[in-house]
Formats: structure tokens, sequence, C-alpha cells
């Protein structure tokens, strides 16, 4: 297979990448790795990889229609699988045009120059090819204790500026199938945490503040539930879809773990007081402060993963115990890849002030 990733350098691409080049018996004959490197895209994520005459990398937008064409023909491909994505809620409330930008108009763009590329392409090859959309959980909405987790059926209710333009990319993917008969498949995910995640996040900012001694915000009441995917279980699934998953069909991919953002925060500082105990003995909890609420934040979200598990056979390895302190291991031995982000690409004042 030559399988073109779009956002390959961002935090969910880069661990895809890296997985499907390191494992074993890959069928990859070639991976091409298009990236914008926007604030959240680091080329130094995979930079152990330069060497490898499977992997190309490219730098340019998913919205260059032309620099897309040229890469589906030039390199012969044979899939796609779409991560470029702005993912930030915190951003989208702040300036929500470039997740329209991004998350529909470049996925737009993407869709034609595929189908295009597509519809030229012989049998057997026009069968075979597909389009995977990496999708959120976040499109389906909040959920109220105690309900049902979300379902590939479940109505979309986004509730978030990032959500609403996820949302309206999965329903271009939709109509492409629909309309064109493009072979699409669409993933939507529950929160991901690992190696490379990009320190806005709640997890890798927690553990970085509490290195630099920084307080540990926690909004409103910590009680808002998500359901949490370790990243590598995530590339396994995207990679089985894109494998074995039919054309047209939507596969949730979760976890099994929902924990109120309290917890983890809690966790992560019970494991940095055994690993890396601070110098004045004190717990890493004193840290924690309360802030102000993010403005319609939704207060839960679950994952119904039994269709991919039936159908494909997946499920996750990771355990959240054993996820997380694979991901607390992580960041004590690369604090200077973070460091590196935290200076060079993005404001530390913000950094030190929301989950």
């Amino acid at each position: 297979m030559n399988l073109l990733v779009t956002g390959g350098c961002g935090f969910i691409g880069s661990n895809f990448i890296r997985q499907r080049l390191t494992e074993k018996g890959s069928a990859l004959t070639k991976l091409v790795n298009l990236d914008a490197l926007t604030y959240a895209g680091n080329a130094a994520n995979l930079a152990d990889l330069a060497g490898d005459p499977r992997y190309v990398f490219t730098h340019g937008d998913i919205g260059d229609t032309a620099l897309v064409a040229q890469l589906l023909t030039g390199h012969a491909i044979d899939a796609v699988a779409n991560f470029a994505a702005e993912s930030h809620v915190d951003r989208s409330i702040d300036s929500p045009e470039p997740f329209i930008q991004t998350n529909v108009t470049g996925t737009l763009r993407l869709l034609n120059a595929a189908k295009q590329y597509w519809t030229k392409l012989p049998e057997p090859k026009k069968a075979a090819f597909r389009f995977l959309h990496v999708s959120t959980d976040e499109v389906y909405g909040s959920l109220a204790p105690g309900a049902p987790a979300f379902t590939e059926n479940h109505n979309f209710e986004p509730n978030s500026p990032y959500a609403a333009s996820k949302a309206a990319s999965d329903h271009l993917v939709r109509a492409y199938r629909h309309t064109y008969g493009l072979p699409t498949l669409t993933t939507n995910c529950s929160n991901n945490y690992g190696p490379y995640h990009f320190p806005e996040k709640l997890i890798p900012l927690m553990i970085l503040n509490a290195l630099e001694g920084k307080p540990l915000p926690v909004y409103g009441d910590g009680m808002q539930i998500r359901d949490w995917l370790y990243v590598e279980d995530h590339a396994r699934a995207i990679w089985l879809v894109l494998q074995q998953g039919r054309a047209g069909e939507t596969y949730n991919i979760g976890g099994l773990n929902e924990k109120p953002n309290i917890e983890i925060v809690k966790t992560i500082c019970a494991l940095l007081g055994q690993k890396a105990p601070r110098a004045d003995g004190k717990p890493y909890e004193s840290q924690i402060s309360y802030v102000t609420d993010r403005p319609g934040h939704d207060r839960r979200y679950a994952i119904d993963a039994a269709k991919i598990n039936r159908e494909l056979g997946w499920k996750p390895l990771e355990t959240f115990a054993t996820g997380i302190e694979k991901t607390v291991d992580w960041y004590l031995k690369n604090r200077a890849w973070a460091a590196d982000i935290t200076s060079k690409k993005y404001s530390r004042e913000r950094l030190g002030t929301k989950v």
C-alpha cells in the first residue's frame, strides 16, 4: 500500500505513522506525510524516521488542491488517512474561523482531490482505494450521567465551534460516499492521551505544570467525564479500519475508560509523587487550582465501541492505569521535547491558565 497521511506531524498522526513504519511485517510500500506544520504540528515528532526510504514528508496544506493532486498521482496513492485538523476546544471558542477553514474547507478540498484521482484509477485499484477520515466523539454532543454511550447511530449535537466543524466534515465525507461513490471510512474517537501530545491538552499540561511548580488549573468542579483512549490503541484501530472496514461505514473507537477530569489530575499527581517527588516533600495535589469553567463545557462523553469489536475484532490493549503510567514515564524522559515546544511554539502564559 502507498498511503497518504495528512496532518501526520500532529499528536495522533505522528503516533500512527511511527506505528506503521516500525511495526514488523508492515504492508506499506510508501507513506507520504502532508502537514502544514501549524502550531500543533511538529516535525521533530518523526525526526527519527527521516532515514526510512518508505517515508516521504511534504510541507503543505490539505486545502492546496494542486499539491494534493500531485502527491496522489506522483506516489500512486492507494489510500488517504486524514488526520489534519484544528482540535483544541478553547482555541475554537476564542477564534472559530481557523477551525472552519481547516476542518471544513480543507476537508472539502481534500475530498475533491481524492475524488478526481479515484475516478481515473483503473480497476481493481479503484475498488481497493479508501479515504479514511479521523473524527471525534464531540460531534455527538454531551451525555447525561448514566445515559448509554455514543453509538455510530447517535444524532449529531455538537456544542462547540470545534465540534461543529468536525461534524460538518463528517457530513461532507458521508455525502461524498452517497453522491459520488467515493469509498470513504470515518472513525470517531474518544479523548486520546500518550506520547507526543501537544502541551495545551489536559494530561500533558498537568504533567508539565506539576514538574515546573505551576498551578494545575481544573475547570469548574473537575467532574467533566471523558472516555480516555491510549493513542497507540487508537492508531491500531485506524489501521484495522483502513484495511478491513466496510466502505461507507463509521466506526467509534473508545478506550473504555470513563474518568472525571479531577481523577485524571489526581492520578497524575500520585504517579509523579512516586517517580519524581517534589524537592520540598509536598504532594503535587497542593498545586491544584479550580478555575472558571469553559463556556458550554460538555459534562460527559462516552464511546460504545461494540461495532469495531464485533466486526473487526479490535479492543484496547491498555487500561487507563497502564496507559497513564507509560505516558507519565514518557514525559519524564522527554522533557526537552516539551520544553522546545513551550518555548518556541506556544505562549507560556496561556499554557499556565486553562485546561
